[in-house]
């Protein structure tokens, strides 16, 4: 391993790690497609494992061990040794996950690529909480859903919270981005998918009729706990599925009635 230990904080090789947020690294020009964090052994092996190629490690000593088989075909990839009170200076939190990677985000495929061989979907339409969007990724990887399509105001799934909520999951499952509805609606109807928005409605279909006999193909659309599906969403529907509830409860939280919605159109 390149193993650079670190005696300067201003040493703009660490300025993926301390002076660039979220979307600051999603947007760097170098290299093309921007970066994100990685954090954690396990993430960082999921990440690899799914493909993605890292730019630079950085982690206490001790962690060495854990990390050098990952990085064997990666022997050019810095790696940047501190101990804890120097790496929480640097990256602002304790580094109790053993390790952070900056890696090279993969380019994003086509939405059409991805509905090809695809029978269940998932579509996140807007949802900005990171938390959320973790826990559908777990639950999509979970309970067998082919994909997750997200819109063009949809937190980003490689965000550093929701990477980490999901468990590593959005380094799994297929994702891609949609484009705005009038364009999205078209490329989920011509791939053959029924457009089922999981919303309140007072001409809602009983999740379990619509399980019961689903169509072929599902494109299943979740909106925002707090706005809900928009109207352009509840306009390219063609079906809206609602759960039943009882004793006056008219909803679940975004990631409670994901995994409900998805258990119930599980392959049987």
């Amino acid at each position: 391993m390149l193993i650079r230990r670190i005696s300067d904080l201003s040493d703009p090789a660490l300025d993926d790690y301390s002076r660039l947020t979220d979307v600051a690294l999603r947007r760097v020009s170098e290299p093309a497609g921007g970066l994100y964090i990685a954090e954690s052994t396990k993430v960082i092996t999921r990440a690899i494992a799914a493909g993605h190629r890292p730019r630079s490690v950085l982690l206490q000593e001790q962690w060495l061990p854990d990390v050098e088989p990952l990085l064997a075909a990666f022997p050019e990839v810095p790696v940047f040794v501190g101990d804890s009170p120097l790496l929480e200076r640097l990256t602002g939190y304790h580094l109790h996950r053993g390790a952070l990677a900056a890696m090279h985000r993969p380019a994003l495929p086509d939405p059409r690529d991805l509905l090809a061989p695809a029978t269940r979907v998932v579509v996140l339409e807007d949802i900005v909480d990171h938390t959320n969007v973790g826990a559908i990724f777990r639950s999509v990887a979970g309970l067998g859903a082919d994909a997750v399509l997200v819109t063009p105001r949809c937190a980003d799934p490689l965000y550093r919270r929701s990477v980490r909520v999901s468990m590593g999951t959005v380094l799994q499952v297929p994702w891609t981005r949609l484009p705005e509805w009038d364009e999205a609606a078209p490329i989920l109807h011509d791939a053959g998918f029924t457009i089922a928005a999981l919303a309140l409605a007072d001409d809602a279909v009983s999740l379990d009729v619509f399980a019961a006999d689903p169509p072929g193909r599902v494109a299943l659309v979740l909106g925002s706990e707090g706005d809900g599906l928009s109207r352009h969403a509840l306009g390219a529907a063609d079906t809206v599925v609602t759960i039943p509830m009882r004793h006056g409860v008219d909803s679940l939280n975004l990631a409670s009635a994901s995994a409900v919605a998805l258990w119930a159109l599980r392959d049987r």
